[in-house]
């Protein structure tokens, strides 16, 4: 996920402030478009990729998601990335992250002057019909008495972090919406923009990943749910894995793609509450 603050500040996702996503492994062979002599790997490079079937070795990171941060840094972005993943591979995914950005990476070397700092020390997010709770170290935030205590959280967030979320709870409700990935979307705060990225994205809330939630009104605690057509390269990305190896601007333009579309839907809310005062 990436947040990306309206002009200038950028969060897991430029009016952004949010972008989620799952990390993903790519064999090192696919994107370089060629083969190689085996070698041994520099320090740093196993740390950025891992070991796969017959000495192939995998980035644990697609260099699409490097580009984005290279390029988000030179136009001067405020940004901050979130991880989400139902899996274990968070600590491997922050270190390789961690090493990316102190120059270790051999494909993105002037990482190193993007100073964005690296929590590693992975949170949970657990869902139930009653509650969402997030917990990180010490921090605990409930949506208990209101989710906008948790849309603030992501929100304010900075650097890169990383959050394992509730694969039961999303099993337990089918695979759906309603029991995925929790994101909340306020169109009435303008000076942030998160961003969900995630390949199980599907246009079907019976059969995807991410369970939007939009505040009604300017301030509300309580959001409604939202159906995945009304966020749809808006605030949710389905990545298509193929292009996102083959061209490392990908999620460069999906970045931007939502960023235009998020302006027309801002304008849109405020459209509809004008009416709605003035109807009333």
């Amino acid at each position: 996920m990436c947040d990306i603050p309206q002009n200038p500040r950028f969060a897991t996702t430029p009016q952004t402030r949010s972008a989620d996503a799952d990390p993903v492994s790519v064999p090192l062979a696919a994107q370089a478009g060629k083969r190689h002599k085996p070698k041994a790997a520099a320090e740093g490079e196993t740390q950025v990729s891992g070991g796969g079937e017959a000495g192939k070795r995998y980035h644990l990171l697609l260099p699409a998601f490097f580009r984005l941060l290279d390029a988000l840094h030179r136009d001067a972005r405020a940004f901050a990335v979130v991880f989400r993943t139902f899996g274990t591979d968070l600590p491997r995914a922050l270190q390789a992250v961690s090493c990316a950005l102190a120059g270790q990476h051999p494909q993105f070397p002037a990482l190193r002057d993007v100073p964005l700092p690296v929590d590693l020390t992975p949170g949970q997010i657990r869902c139930s019909k009653r509650e969402v709770v997030l917990t990180r170290g010490a921090e605990r935030l409930t949506s208990r008495e209101g989710a906008r205590k948790l849309y603030e959280y992501f929100s304010s967030l900075e650097g890169i972090r990383g959050f394992q979320d509730h694969f039961d709870w999303w099993a337990r409700n089918q695979f759906s919406s309603r029991g995925g990935k929790p994101l909340w979307i306020d169109p009435h705060d303008p000076s942030v923009h998160h961003i969900f990225i995630d390949d199980n994205i599907r246009l079907d809330d019976a059969d995807t990943i991410v369970h939007p939630q939009v505040f009604m009104e300017r301030g509300s605690r309580s959001p409604r749910r939202a159906p995945t057509s009304e966020l749809y390269d808006i605030c949710l990305v389905q990545t298509d894995l193929l292009e996102a190896i083959a061209d490392q601007d990908y999620f460069l333009r999906c970045v931007r793609r939502c960023e235009e579309n998020y302006d027309r839907y801002l304008a849109c809310t405020e459209e509809d509450t004008l009416s709605q005062q003035w109807d009333g």
